[in-house]
């Protein structure tokens, strides 16, 4: 298993790497973040689990962590594709093999360690429990057990652990460039004496995740963005490059 190597020089390099590419290649990054989400208590830590369509899911939870939260970021990668990309282990990623089912518990101790140990920032752990890249629309979705087995682990450990949905979407709308949104929903305390069993609080993350992709997918069609927060603006996109040219010409024209 690879472990976290934690540096602080990456994690910057990263988080002005990230926002430059995300500057790049989207037209905006968009959040709809609940009030509640800023407000869990810091010595409590959190599990994000997300859906994962997308490439771009690891840029954006660093992008999100130092926007929102500057939490202690931990993030599982499968094993073959963080042994071709180490230097996540510097900004918190730690490796899962599914190609070894016997090294899997010893991959989620790991991670509930990482969420009961000591800190003065909040421990968070984002997880993406299909284990594989699906595409957004796919149902139902299907959900590893592991998530559940690390927050059962944590509960050992501590007084509670936050849940918290989160999911992603990439539209193209009016620009040439897509827009990506990001939706969070008040987060969910679970407590020793409520653990609700492994099966029903994968369930529960499962349906959580489909009603939680159904809304914003509404949203996006209804054009309610009302709420949102747009946390990276794109560098113009060729045709808005070339629409303010036009504009700009024209006013020429317009003063002679």
């Amino acid at each position: 298993m690879l472990k976290v190597r934690r540096s602080k020089l990456y994690t910057w390099w990263f988080g002005w790497y990230s926002r430059r590419q995300f500057r790049r290649y989207f037209n905006t990054v968009q959040v709809f973040m609940p009030p509640g989400v800023q407000e869990m208590v810091s010595s409590t830590p959190v599990v994000f689990f997300a859906n994962h369509a997308y490439w771009w899911d690891g840029f954006w939870s660093q992008l999100c962590n130092e926007e929102f939260f500057r939490q202690n970021l931990y993030i599982i990668i499968e094993y073959q594709q963080l042994s071709k990309h180490r230097f996540f282990t510097r900004l918190g990623a730690f490796s899962l093999d599914r190609t070894r089912p016997r090294s899997i518990p010893e991959t989620l101790r790991y991670a509930a360690n990482l969420l009961a140990s000591e800190s003065d920032r909040q421990n968070a752990l984002w997880i993406f429990p299909q284990g594989k890249l699906e595409h957004v629309d796919t149902r139902p979705i299907v959900f590893y057990r592991g998530t559940a087995s690390i927050v059962s682990q944590v509960l050992e450990k501590t007084s509670g652990i936050y849940l918290v949905s989160v999911v992603s979407r990439i539209e193209y709308l009016n620009e040439q460039k897509p827009d990506l949104f990001l939706s969070f929903r008040e987060p969910r305390l679970v407590v020793p004496s409520a653990y609700p069993g492994s099966d029903a609080l994968t369930e529960y993350m499962r349906k959580m995740t489909e009603e939680h992709l159904d809304e914003l997918r509404n949203k996006i069609i209804r054009g309610t963005f009302d709420g949102s927060r747009i946390v990276v603006r794109g560098t113009p996109s060729i045709n808005r490059r070339v629409e303010d040219l036009g504009r700009f010409l024209r006013l020429g024209k317009e003063r002679n």
